[in-house]
């Protein structure tokens, strides 16, 4: 594609419904003027992230017939935005942004949008996902320039629409690719360097960690606390614990803030023929439904131990639906792997650990009344690689997120499931060279 300087050419149609804007891709994507000057708005007391845009401000405005979205940055930028049914959301596709909202960004809705979320999705990229109240077109879409001491703005207008004529242009119209635009900044790769020679072949075993969450997608929060955080920060320091050991090849499924669709982090286990995969994350008990305390280890099964474990499975298979990515169309490898899921010796092994894993945690760690459950997560579904997810306790809980919030406990937390995973992996070892 041209790419002519300081020159801007738009491809969005006004009366274009929600991702029909394109009629070869479904996509509505803008190209904005670049080598902009930071605008005297720009705020002057933060760190910038050199070469990234940032995003100030961010407003909704309007009624349940018409609303307007703003986001205020510091220079214009490409996106590309378009729409995805059950539940009704407009995702926006933009280049890596580093986010300075103002706190609760996103947390209350008006007009047409319930919420919305944002975070990067990929290095380079970053997303917004904006939950509807029901169905709506895109009316306008577009990136303004700075002008009369206002800053560039992306400017996203909704307009209600009925389901059937939502639906009729989604059906009008391929499925996106769901990856972000890459500004020309950005765009032109690094010279490659010379391939290294083959380093010797690793033969310990792999443990995958999985931070939840993540990215656009931040899981449950407390105040100015969020679960995507909080894991991160775990995951990171049993990492550190594990390859401290020297014992394994530790593989994290996210090491920043990115989101990871839930069938990629199942395929991380699977691709690198994992030994344990180990899910991290944090639970929230919505008000109204009691007070719960202390962490739970969930394995996978077919029917949920109990109705919490069912309410726990749903919403954090959701996160694919959060981070804007349709799941009407699973790949090959995911149904190849549903089909699997009837392998008893995984499951078997992942009983197992999760058991080992409750004697560790119970010396050092306040334990849910109880701590050993099971449902449908799809986190968990690698047919050949034992796997769990650890909710390391409540961030609905005074106690328990002053726990999360505590490196000394979180050092306590973490010897304890490195010394249950030493034990687990010991064992197996130790059964497979008697196998041979």
């Amino acid at each position: 594609m041209a790419n002519p300087s300081n020159r801007r050419f738009l491809l969005f149609g006004r009366a274009l419904l929600c991702g029909a804007a394109l009629s070869c891709s479904g996509l509505t994507f803008v190209r904005a003027a670049e080598g902009q000057a930071p605008s005297a708005s720009q705020p002057q007391n933060q760190t910038m992230t050199p070469g990234f845009p940032v995003a100030s401000d961010a407003r909704l405005a309007g009624d349940a017939k018409l609303t307007r979205f703003v986001l205020d940055l510091d220079k214009t930028i490409q996106f590309r935005a378009f729409a995805l049914d059950d539940p009704y959301r407009v995702v926006i596709d933009i280049p890596q942004v580093s986010f300075r909202l103002p706190p609760g960004s996103g947390t209350n809705g008006r007009g047409l949008v319930k919420a919305f979320r944002y975070g990067m999705v990929m290095p380079g990229g970053s997303r917004m996902v904006f939950d509807l109240t029901g169905p709506a077109r895109i009316a306008n879409a577009t990136v303004l320039d700075a002008a009369n001491d206002q800053p560039p703005r992306l400017v996203l207008e909704l307009e209600e629409v009925d389901r059937t004529t939502f639906l009729q242009a989604l059906r009008a119209n391929s499925r996106p690719e769901l990856k972000p635009a890459v500004s020309d900044s950005m765009a032109a790769a690094p010279p490659q360097p010379a391939p290294k020679p083959a380093a010797p072949l690793d033969s310990r075993p792999v443990v995958v960690i999985d931070p939840g969450h993540g990215g656009v997608d931040n899981g449950t929060r407390s105040g100015e606390e969020m679960e995507k955080n909080l894991v991160l920060a775990f995951g990171l320091a049993l990492r550190d614990r594990l390859e401290k050991s020297g014992k394994y090849r530790v593989v994290m499924t996210r090491n920043d803030d990115t989101f990871i669709p839930l069938d990629d982090r199942v395929k991380v286990a699977h691709s690198q023929s994992a030994a344990l995969f180990v899910s991290i994350h944090a639970d929230y008990l919505p008000r109204g439904e009691g007070e719960a305390q202390g962490a739970t280890i969930y394995t996978l099964s077919d029917k949920a131990s109990d109705a919490e474990a069912e309410r726990l499975a749903d919403s954090e298979n959701r996160a694919d639906a959060i981070g804007g990515v349709d799941l009407r169309e699973e790949p090959t490898e995911v149904a190849d792997i549903l089909i699997d899921l009837a392998q008893r010796e995984t499951r078997t092994f992942s009983n197992r650990f999760a058991r080992l894993l409750m004697g560790e945690m119970k010396g050092s760690v306040r334990m849910h009344k109880n701590p050993l459950k099971s449902a449908g997560f799809r986190v968990l579904k690698a047919p050949d690689v034992p796997s769990v997810l650890v909710e390391l306790g409540y961030v609905s809980n005074k106690s328990d997120l002053e726990h999360l919030v505590s490196e000394s406990w979180r050092s306590k937390t973490v010897a304890s499931i490195g010394q249950a995973i030493d034990v687990f992996l010991a064992k197996r070892l130790a059964t497979a060279g008697a196998a041979r």
